[in-house]
């Protein structure tokens, strides 16, 4: 009996060893298991924190490239604007030489009706008509006169070779033109000489 009693004890004995071994080996795996469980979150969330810090940079370059390509359509747009003003300008004062030659011939064709006492001679008629067409030419090339007589005195349209006080006339007007000036389109090319009253 005492035997029975003690292969009982070793058999319970073996029982609890047993059991304590497979409590501590599935203690030991599942701290292995939470040990890799916690090495993948943490492997994970490096990833996704390194394809968040790549797509940040990613987006920070697109933002860079835009804000490049914006910058340089409105330089070409301001180039092309530029450009087309200045082919503009260049067309119109291109002929100014010429026409800088022309004016002195129109003042001579003005003192020549001027001198002419007939206004039915076809010396007058003729010159007249030529005068004209010269006029009208440089019109087309948007040449005009600069008016003066009666105007204010302006000194970037005007210049006064002369002073005098006329009465009932108020100071600084232009009361009598010596020259005529013009004009090519905004540009003073020529300036009205003028007497002025002061």
């Amino acid at each position: 009996m005492e035997k029975n009693m003690n292969q009982d004890e070793k058999i319970q004995e073996n029982c609890t060893s047993n059991e304590e071994e497979v409590r501590q080996t599935s203690e030991g795996n599942v701290e292995e298991a939470t040990c890799e469980e916690n090495v993948t979150d943490i492997n994970s969330k490096l990833e996704e924190k390194r394809i968040n810090d790549t797509i940040e940079e990613l987006e920070k370059q697109i933002e860079e490239k835009e804000d490049k390509y914006i910058r340089l359509q409105a330089e070409y747009s301001n180039y092309m604007r530029r450009t087309q003003e200045e082919k503009q300008t260049v067309g119109i004062f291109a002929n100014e030489k010429i026409i800088t030659e022309l004016i002195p011939v129109i003042d001579s064709m003005e003192r020549a009706m001027d001198a002419c006492t007939d206004k039915e001679d076809d010396m007058y008629k003729g010159i007249e008509l030529v005068h004209k067409q010269l006029i009208d030419c440089l019109e087309k090339f948007e040449v005009e006169e600069i008016k003066a007589l009666d105007e204010d005195f302006d000194p970037n349209l005007h210049l006064a070779v002369m002073q005098e006080s006329v009465e009932g006339v108020e100071p600084n007007k232009v009361v009598m033109v010596l020259q005529k000036g013009y004009k090519l389109n905004t540009k003073v090319i020529r300036p009205t000489m003028v007497k002025v009253s002061c």
